[in-house]
């Protein structure tokens, strides 16, 4: 369990559990990310990065390196998360990635026009979405240059 959340580096939002451990192991396999907090729906990953209810701290926010969003979640989906992230100045720079199960081309659309960084549809081979997971973690953790928090 991590206990400072401002060390945080990628949030996982996804409400299925298969999906989150398949997630968590690539993203820790060849130590690609040390601080990861999976959270299971929209209302949680809203509650970490505004740090509010049991993630309230006196850092005002939390912004970790990446965000990986599930579309399709409980409470609030990962399209409301993404225009609340994007809508606020104090997080809008932080990387948001809609890793998601859904290739209609209407959500893909409307995830870039509130700004995502990038959609990825969640291969169904268990050898290809390690890999694709594994990709993503190298190059939102290493190979991408972004603003300095």
């Amino acid at each position: 369990m991590i206990v400072n959340y401002s060390e945080v580096q990628i949030l996982l939002a996804e409400d299925n559990a298969s999906d989150s451990e398949l997630t968590m192991r690539a993203l820790r396999k060849g130590d690609l990310v040390k601080n990861l907090l999976h959270v299971k729906d929209g209302a949680e990953a809203l509650d970490f990065l505004f740090a509010q209810g049991e993630y309230e701290s006196g850092a005002g926010v939390h912004k970790p390196k990446l965000v990986l969003l599930d579309l399709k979640m409980p409470k609030v989906t990962g399209l409301e998360v993404l225009k609340q992230i994007k809508s606020d100045d104090r997080t809008k720079s932080i990387p948001v990635v809609m890793l998601t199960s859904s290739h209609e081309d209407r959500d893909i659309i409307e995830c870039y026009e509130y700004g995502v960084n990038s959609y990825i549809v969640k291969p169904v081979e268990f050898d290809k979405f390690m890999t694709a997971v594994s990709e993503l973690g190298l190059y939102w953790m290493f190979l991408n240059q972004s603003k300095a928090s």
